[in-house]
Parts: C-alpha cells; structure tokens; sequence
C-alpha cells in the first residue's frame, strides 16, 4: 500500500531540499546568509553616504543613494535567503572558494601597483552572494553532527537579525539626520562617523578575511567528504584549479577595461560558464541546477548595490579624510548649508 511518509523517495534526493529538520536548516542557513549580507551592504551604504556628505560637490550622488534606500529592500533579503537555500552545499563552496581565488589575485596586484581604496571597495561590493554562500558553507560544516543543530541555527539566526536591523536602523539614522547632527555637533553617532569613517573599509576587509577564511576552510572540507579515494580528488581538483586562474586572470583584464555594471555582468556570466562547463565533465547534474541559481543570485546582488558600484567610478572617491574637521575644531568654509542646520 502507498503510505505518505514514503512519499519522499519518489521525488529527487535534493542535496540542499532534504525533508523534515534538514530542510528547515537549509532555510536557517540561508537565512543567516542573507542577514549577513545585509549588514555588508548596510555599512557599506553608510561609508557612501557620509564620504558624499562630507564633500559638498557630492551633493548629487548623495540623493541618489537616499533614493536608493527608498527601494524595497525586505523583497531583497529575501530573495537572496530563498536563494542561498536552494542553491546546494556543493556549488556554495565552489562559489567561496573562486572569489577567494579572485580576491586575493585583486589584492597581490594591489600591492604591485600601489592602488588604493577603489579597487579595494570595488572588490567589496562584488562579494555579497559569495559572503552569503560562505555563511552558509560555514554554518553546514560547523554544524554537522551537532546534537541541537536546529536550536543552535536559530540562536544564530536571532543574532544575524539583530546585526541586521542594528546596522539597517543606523542606515535611516544617517540618510535622515547625519548632515545636521554632525554640523550641529549633537549626536554621538554621527560625530564618531565624521572623525572616523575613513576606517570603515578597513574594518570591513579584517571581518570580510576572517569571514572567508573560515569559509574556505569549510568549503574545502564539504568537497572533499564526497570523494572516496584520492585519485578522485585529483581528478575533481585538477581542472579545477587550472580553470579557475585561467577564469581569474581574463577577468582581471575585463574589470580594467569594463569596471561598470555591464563589465560586471559579463564577468558573472564567463564565471558562471565557465564552472557550468567544468561541472558537465566533473560534477552532478544538480551542481548544474545550482549554477543556474549561482546565476540569479550573483545578478540579484548585483543589482542591489549598483548605484555604490556607479559612485566607484568617480575618480579619487574614497577620500581619505573628510573635508569636514571633528568636533571641537573649526569647519573649512562650504556653500551654503541645508534649511534647518546652523555652521559649526
């Protein structure tokens, strides 16, 4: 006789869609990388604004990103969280270890060349889904065997949401308030933000290496587990490999010539082809189902912080001190101030 509980083996075993308590992990997972991402896109909205509020020439790109925040950005989070549920632990991984790749070639030829904040925003506003897939990695790795598993996952979905609204709060803070609180001197806040958010993206690199580290580290673990003998794993990670700097090395070349938006594009899709491509010969067809919704959440992401990936096109925009001084010490003469707010 059919009986219901024998309903799940007729249906495809879904590495990433098991039943029961593994798919409502799957979904706390996702959900924790989603939050993460939020409070990386959260700061980095902070920096962008108050780097154009303390230049007064900015004034243009500043309502731009105030007309941003306007935007919907509750249908973003959870587009990204449904996304990083369904995509697997396999192709997650894939993804954290090729940006890591990429990141640290980025930075090597940094070093060489003497670049500065740019490039180095640039880089941290292009891995949002890969931070969101290392989460996600890190937390199935970490969490593998654990006896509360699901309870440990929620106590960490409670602290990712908190983190979110935090920093989404300091957000609207900001976008409302920052000019005539930090003009006026009145808010802690604002003030620690005009004499130190200079320091921002550094902060941000240190969190994001410690991030990635634990996600390689997860990520490599995850791969390895499904192969039985060595030789297998020198056949999965050989090509790999190579592909991988081959793909690191053209896209070093295209974001030179092609550093906006459509570059982007095209950069995630030779990416996403090029490990759809590696993945017919050593993969599963399920990676490739999670190539094509690596896609999607690497556009997703992309569309997100387009108007902060526009503002790094300004030349000499991370400027390393604002031209407004801290408190207690005299202002450089500006043009005249927004109604409602008096010179310092």
């Amino acid at each position: 006789m059919f009986s219901l509980p024998s309903l799940p083996s007729w249906l495809p075993g879904l590495s990433s869609l098991e039943w029961g308590s593994s798919l409502l992990d799957s979904l706390l997972q996702g959900l924790v990388g989603a939050f993460g991402v939020s409070v990386l896109n959260n700061l980095l909205k902070v920096y962008f604004f108050v780097s154009c509020a303390n230049h007064h020439e900015r004034r243009l790109e500043k309502e731009r990103l105030q007309a941003q925040w306007a935007s919907l950005e509750t249908v973003h989070l959870a587009g990204l969280a449904l996304i990083l549920t369904v995509v697997g632990a396999r192709v997650a991984a894939l993804v954290v270890l090729e940006f890591s790749l990429r990141a640290v070639s980025t930075l090597l030829s940094l070093g060489k060349q003497g670049s500065r904040g740019t490039e180095r925003l640039r880089l941290y506003l292009l891995c949002p889904y890969s931070l969101g897939c290392g989460l996600t990695c890190g937390l199935s790795f970490l969490q593998e065997g654990a006896s509360h598993r699901t309870l440990n996952l929620l106590l960490g979905l409670g602290l990712a949401a908190l983190l979110s609204m935090a920093t989404q709060r300091l957000c609207r803070h900001v976008c409302r308030l920052y000019e005539l609180h930090s003009s006026q001197h009145y808010c802690g806040i604002c003030l620690s933000l005009l004499a130190g958010a200079h320091g921002l993206p550094r902060l941000l690199g240190r969190a994001l290496a410690v991030a990635f580290a634990v996600s390689d580290l997860a990520a490599v673990a995850l791969i390895n587990r499904d192969f039985l003998t060595t030789s297998e794993a020198v056949r999965f990670w050989t090509p790999l490999t190579i592909c991988y700097t081959l793909l690191v090395i053209y896209m070093q070349e295209e974001q030179r010539l092609h550093p906006g938006l459509q570059g982007q594009i095209q950069t995630v899709l030779v990416r996403m082809g090029g490990l759809f491509v590696l993945l017919l010969t050593v993969g599963r067809w399920l990676d490739l189902l999670g190539v094509f919704i690596s896609l999607l959440g690497e556009l997703w992401c992309l569309v997100g912080v387009r108007t902060l990936l526009d503002l790094c096109q300004i030349k000499d925009f991370p400027s390393q001190r604002p031209l407004v001084s801290a408190p207690g010490q005299p202002r450089p003469l500006a043009p005249a101030q927004p109604q409602g707010t008096a010179p310092s």
